[in-house]
C-alpha cells in the first residue's frame, strides 16, 4: 500500500490543533489535593522488666504440710518416768544407755539411761544382743532402729556396699565386686536413705544461719518408689525418670537444710520452705537467695509473711482488707539469668524484698556479692545427672 504524504500532514495539524484546544479550553487554577503529611507511627509500648513492688495478698498462701502437720518441731516429753534400780542379783556389765524401749504404750519409751533395760543374751546364735524393758517386759535387738536390724550379713559388708554407692558405683557393679544379688543391693540401699533421711530431722534443728540458696536441678533419677514396680523392673530403669530435685543450702557451713524430689511446681516450693522453717530456730530469718523462679517468692512469703492492715486512703466507706506481707525484717534476692541458645547470655541481680544495703551488709560478712553459686551444678560431661533449673 503506498503511502499518502498529504495523509500525513493532515494528521500531524490535526493532532497540533487539538492540543491547542485543551491548553486553552483548560482553567490555569486547578485546585489540587492537599496532601497532609504521614504521622509517623508511636513506638510499640515494651512491658518493663523492673519488678512491680509487692503488693501483698489477699489471702494466705496454702501450705500442704502445714495442714497436715501444724508444727513438726520436736516437742519438750513430759516428767520422766522414775529411775528403776537393780539391788539384787550380780551388777549388770552391760551398758544399755544408748538405747530405749521402742514400745510406744510403754512409760519409758523414748527415754535413755533409767535402767529399765537389761542384756537378754545372744537368743539363736544371732551376732546381735538383745534387750529387754523390765517395765512392759518387751524384748528387742540392740540394732532396732538402724540399718543393721533384721540382716544376717555382717555390718563391714553393708558398711562397704553403702560406701561404694557414694562414691558413685550403681547398683549392678556393686553386686558383682561383693558377689551379692543386686535386689538385695537395691533393698539396702533405699533403707539407708530413709536412716539418713531420720537421722537429719532428728538433729537439724534450732539452727541460727544468716543466709539460705534455693535452687532446682533437673536430673535423671531412679524410679525407685514405694509400691511403683517390682525390685527387677526398678534396677532396669534406674537413671531413666526424670525428676527435678529441689536443695537448700546454708553457702556458709555447706549444710543441706532439704533435698526433695518432684515436680517443678508450687507445692513443691512450699514444701522446701516448710522443711527449712522446720530446722530453723524460732525466729530466725535469714537472707533467702534464688534464681528468677516465681514460686518461690510465693513460697517464702507463705512461712515469713503476716497479716497487716493497710491505712484509710479515703475519710468515708469501708476499711481496706488487711493484706498478707513479708515481715519487715525479711530479706530475699534474685539471680535472673537469661538465656540463649543453652548459654548464658546476662545475669541481673534483683532485691525483691529488703533493701539493697541489707542484703550487701549480710553478704559482706563473707566477702560474696548476689549469686546461688553454692547450690547450682553445672554438668560437665555426658553422664552428668543434674542441671540447674
Amino acid at each position: 500500500m503506498a503511502s499518502n504524504p498529504l495523509f500525513y500532514q493532515l494528521l500531524l495539524v490535526a493532532l497540533v490543533l487539538i492540543c491547542l484546544m485543551v491548553h486553552v479550553g483548560l482553567p490555569d487554577d486547578i485546585p489540587r489535593v492537599p496532601t497532609t503529611p504521614l504521622k509517623p507511627k508511636p513506638p510499640r509500648r515494651r512491658r518493663s522488666t523492673e519488678p512491680k513492688p509487692f503488693t501483698g495478698l489477699i489471702h494466705q498462701p496454702l501450705c500442704e504440710a502445714w495442714e497436715q502437720k501444724p508444727d513438726g518441731r520436736p516437742k519438750a516429753p513430759g516428767s520422766p518416768p522414775p529411775v528403776i534400780t537393780f539391788t539384787r542379783g550380780r551388777r549388770r556389765t552391760v551398758d544399755t544407755q544408748a538405747h530405749f524401749c521402742p514400745d510406744p504404750t510403754c512409760s519409758y519409751y523414748g527415754w535413755l539411761g533409767l535402767g529399765n533395760l537389761r542384756a537378754n543374751g545372744h537368743p539363736g546364735g544371732q551376732p546381735w544382743r538383745q534387750l529387754q524393758c523390765v517395765s512392759c517386759h518387751g524384748y528387742f535387738y540392740e540394732t532396732y532402729g538402724t540399718i543393721f536390724h533384721g540382716k544376717r550379713s555382717s555390718p563391714e559388708l553393708i558398711v562397704h556396699v553403702i560406701a561404694c554407692f557414694a562414691e558413685g558405683l550403681g547398683i549392678r557393679g556393686t553386686a558383682r565386686v561383693f558377689e551379692i544379688d543386686a535386689n538385695t543391693v537395691l533393698q539396702w540401699l533405699v533403707e539407708a536413705a530413709e536412716q539418713l533421711h531420720a537421722f537429719s530431722a532428728y538433729f537439724l534443728h534450732d539452727l541460727h544461719i544468716n543466709q539460705v540458696q534455693l535452687d532446682e536441678l533437673y536430673a535423671v533419677l531412679s524410679a525407685v518408689r514405694d509400691g511403683d514396680m517390682n525390685e527387677a523392673e526398678a534396677i532396669e530403669r534406674l537413671s531413666r525418670s526424670p525428676h527435678w530435685v529441689w536443695t537448700a543450702i546454708d553457702p556458709e557451713t555447706k549444710l543441706l537444710l532439704s533435698v526433695q524430689v518432684g515436680e517443678r511446681s508450687v507445692a513443691m516450693a512450699q514444701a522446701v520452705l516448710h522443711q527449712v522453717v522446720q530446722v530453723l530456730a524460732p525466729g530466725c530469718v535469714p537472707l533467702f537467695l534464688s534464681d528468677g523462679y516465681a514460686n518461690y517468692l510465693t513460697a517464702i512469703v507463705t512461712h515469713f509473711g503476716h497479716w497487716v492492715q493497710l491505712p484509710r486512703t479515703q475519710a468515708t466507706g469501708t476499711a481496706p482488707k488487711p493484706r498478707w506481707m513479708p515481715r519487715p525484717e525479711l530479706l530475699y534476692a534474685q539471680v535472673v539469668k537469661t538465656m540463649r541458645r543453652r548459654r548464658i547470655v546476662e545475669v541481673k541481680h534483683r532485691v525483691v524484698f529488703g533493701t539493697t544495703a541489707a542484703v550487701a551488709q549480710v553478704l559482706s560478712a563473707c566477702g560474696w556479692q548476689i549469686n546461688t553459686a553454692f547450690v547450682e551444678v553445672r554438668p560437665v560431661g555426658r553422664k552428668e545427672a543434674l542441671v540447674s533449673g
